[in-house]
């Protein structure tokens, strides 16, 4: 699993941008549009927020309906949720 996680943050760039407005509709809908696309994205974390980087991306997989991979830095990386058929 940890190799994984080195491939992705490897092979990925950053596709979604989030600010200083922070977790807006648009941006949820923007990586529901992405994920539909590719299997995993990264999303960058700007600005200042009072809640913690880590609370955002669950806030972010919760309203996406993704599952998170991993928080690193101020970088988030997402992916599918596997379906109950698969």
């Amino acid at each position: 699993m940890m190799r994984r996680k080195k491939i992705v943050h490897q092979d990925l760039v950053p596709t979604v941008a989030i600010g200083k407005n922070g977790v807006t509709d648009q941006i949820i809908e923007e990586i529901k549009k992405q994920i539909k696309n590719r299997r995993t994205i990264k999303v960058k974390l700007h600005g200042e927020s009072k809640l913690s980087r880590l609370d955002i991306a669950h806030e972010i997989a919760k309203r996406s309906n993704t599952k998170l991979i991993d928080v690193r830095g101020f970088t988030v990386v997402l992916t599918r949720k596997k379906r109950s058929s698969e």
